[in-house]
């Protein structure tokens, strides 16, 4: 296979978003990415996605933040962040030299804010779309717009008229069933879903009778959550048309063959950033040869293959 060969059966395309190839890494674990710059060949990713941006900057929860628990990581941030203006001032730039996609993750505490986020981020050449944060379980009224279908919708219609950037949606797992808020923010005009954020979770001292985090609840992220986000993805794309970028416990190339057959065209790698920073970049080499073995043109059929 030759190399363009190989770009073009790795490139992916999920409405008006593309990427050189379907793994990316995760809003919230690879900071503004010149964290990971000694571990990571960044032109190999199919896309970056820095910490969330809020209009001002935040500080986020206090302390601990994190723990690791029996299967996983319990988080607490906050989404600790420098706002949108030293954003602009200080990290754009470094992270669209890359040489990779970069979509920027934003949160609101209403609709304003985050149609006054798209609007500043529409006028920055080079960005490749925009992920809306309606689904983070560490602020106060972080998950609002993410469990009310009718909320959903208003705010990726919102957003969608408000730039002419290409909008991710990413939806929180903490619902009955996630489908009504898929089906929404389709409907409102949204180019995919990320399916699924953390899990809300808590980690008790009995001793002390008191949380270990200093957010008191958490978002649960890596292996522990895999089958469960699996589910969620695997019945969305049975039951909404909509393209999917699958999140959660994935550090094999087995976990992002399972998120493809399930559905998913496209994956973020999250928590194994921590722990094996150059996770993803060797996931591309691997998928590439999953093609080979698979006598795949286009990784593309492989995705939605999984009999039921």
């Amino acid at each position: 296979m030759t190399e363009n060969g190989t770009k073009s059966r790795l490139k992916a395309k999920l409405r008006r978003l593309e990427f050189k190839n379907p793994i990316l890494v995760a809003s919230g674990t690879f900071g503004y990415a010149k964290e990971m710059s000694a571990f990571v060949d960044f032109n190999k990713l199919g896309g970056i996605i820095p910490k969330t941006i809020t209009p001002l900057p935040r500080t986020g929860n206090d302390p601990p933040r994190t723990i690791e628990t029996s299967s996983g990581l319990l988080n607490s941030i906050g989404l600790d962040n420098d706002g949108i203006d030293e954003f602009l001032k200080k990290h754009i730039e470094y992270l669209l030299s890359l040489g990779t996609s970069i979509i920027v993750n934003i949160a609101g505490k209403n609709i304003d804010e985050y149609c006054s986020l798209a609007e500043k981020l529409n006028q920055v050449e080079g960005i490749a779309g925009l992920e809306l944060n309606v689904s983070c379980p560490n602020v106060s009224g972080g998950v609002d717009f993410g469990t009310n279908p009718e909320s959903t919708a208003k705010v990726v219609s919102k957003v969608v008229n408000s730039c002419d950037l290409p909008i991710i949606t990413k939806l929180t797992p903490n619902v009955t069933s996630v489908i009504p808020q898929a089906q929404a923010a389709a409907d409102a005009g949204t180019d995919a879903v990320s399916l699924v954020n953390t899990f809300q979770g808590i980690v008790i001292d009995w001793k002390k009778r008191k949380p270990v985090l200093g957010g008191k609840f958490g978002g649960l992220s890596g292996p522990a959550i895999k089958p469960l986000a699996l589910r969620i993805v695997t019945q969305v794309s049975k039951a909404v048309d909509v393209p999917i970028i699958g999140v959660g416990g994935i550090s094999t190339i087995d976990d992002v063959m399972e998120y493809l057959v399930a559905g998913a065209s496209a994956v973020q790698i999250g928590t194994a950033n921590f722990y094996n920073p150059g996770v993803a970049s060797n996931l591309v080499d691997q998928l590439e040869q999953i093609l080979d073995e698979e006598n795949c043109s286009h990784y593309s059929e492989l995705v939605g293959t999984l009999q039921l």
